[in-house]
């Protein structure tokens, strides 16, 4: 490797690290989101909804500084996605705002039916949400139709396929399980005992769709497993994920609920990692010429001026982003208990 190619693959492996960070932090907001109208009392509801209420905006931080990143480190990735995904994406800054809005009112008015409302719709946009991100990640894995200029040439119906679908459902069903244990971590009493009913249940649900689109991955996207079988020490990431996947169950049922999220956590670490080897160098694979059209983490990026300047702000914001979620977290830890001041 060259210094170019050098501060290419380490702006890179930063990207994956800020997407990687919001799904962790994000994720379990979601989870809590589709988690939401399966509770029926109002108390519940609003202590569900407090238990995200301090964090919630700060994990989005993570999505707006990963899409930062993308547009200035690699700007040709950037404009390929958002023309491409121009539905999802909209889809998914719709969700967003609903969602932002129904936590913020939907305790502002004691009537059942105001409140029932923005219930739906915080649960609904979670879903959304989440649907919308796995989809998108499903199209990255199976590539999407480019021209010699690297410029998206299909209609949205290009970007449903049976696969993607698929990935979508997975993403759903991660972020539901992260959800659940997260709440379950935060809470007590009554919540947390159904909370512990709920978990089994979304871990099967995970499982099931995580051991399909396994299979459905090696099946019809061999490329996903060329580096693994060129250099087979990646496929420890494979068996390091199953090991983590079968301690959250083992971790819930020693009533170890911290350790039961710290493991969903790194299920989702790992589940990042297996993709980036998996599509590395590709960033947007283009599956109707692979090897000439896609774009890559080399072809696409910006000059070695701007990554080198990019790095050092890089080097500086990080660093700051992770104190600030540190701190927020370690301020509002331990768990919820509902105040005046309270959603």
């Amino acid at each position: 490797m060259n210094l170019e190619t050098e501060i290419q693959f380490i702006w890179f492996t930063a990207f994956v690290i800020l997407v990687t960070g919001y799904v962790i932090l994000d994720g379990f907001d979601l989870g809590v989101g589709m988690l939401h109208l399966f509770s029926k009392k109002d108390e519940e509801r609003r202590t569900m909804l407090n238990s995200i209420g301090p964090v919630w905006d700060g994990n989005e931080v993570w999505l707006v500084t990963a899409g930062g990143a993308l547009f200035a480190g690699f700007p040709d990735v950037y404009a390929t996605l958002c023309s491409a995904f121009y539905v999802p994406i909209m889809i998914l800054l719709t969700g967003l705002i609903f969602r932002a809005v129904a936590i913020e009112v939907r305790s502002k008015r004691p009537m059942a039916w105001w409140r029932w409302t923005w219930d739906i719709l915080f649960s609904f946009a979670s879903l959304v949400i989440a649907l919308a991100l796995g989809v998108t990640m499903g199209n990255l894995i199976r590539g999407i139709p480019l021209d010699e200029n690297k410029e998206f040439i299909g209609t949205f119906f290009d970007l449903i396929d049976p696969y993607v679908f698929m990935v979508g459902v997975l993403a759903v069903a991660v972020f539901f399980m992260h959800g659940t244990i997260y709440t379950l971590m935060k809470t007590e009493g009554e919540l947390h005992e159904k909370m512990r009913a709920w978990v089994s249940p979304s871990i099967i649900f995970y499982i099931i769709s995580y051991a399909t689109v396994t299979m459905a991955t090696l099946i019809y996207m061999p490329h996903m497993i060329e580096i693994i079988k060129n250099r087979p020490i990646f496929f420890l990431i494979a068996i390091a994920n199953m090991l983590v996947i079968a301690n959250i169950p083992r971790e819930v049922q020693r009533g170890r609920d911290g350790w039961a999220f710290i493991s969903s956590c790194l299920n989702i670490i790992l589940l990042m990692v297996l993709y980036a080897v998996g599509t590395y160098p590709n960033v947007v694979r283009a599956f109707n010429d692979p090897e000439n059209l896609s774009l890559t983490i080399f072809n696409s990026s910006s000059s070695l001026k701007t990554l080198e300047i990019l790095l050092l702000i890089a080097v500086i914001g990080i660093p700051m982003v992770l104190s600030y979620t540190f701190g927020i977290y370690w301020i509002f830890r331990g768990k919820v208990k509902l105040d005046s001041h309270s959603y």
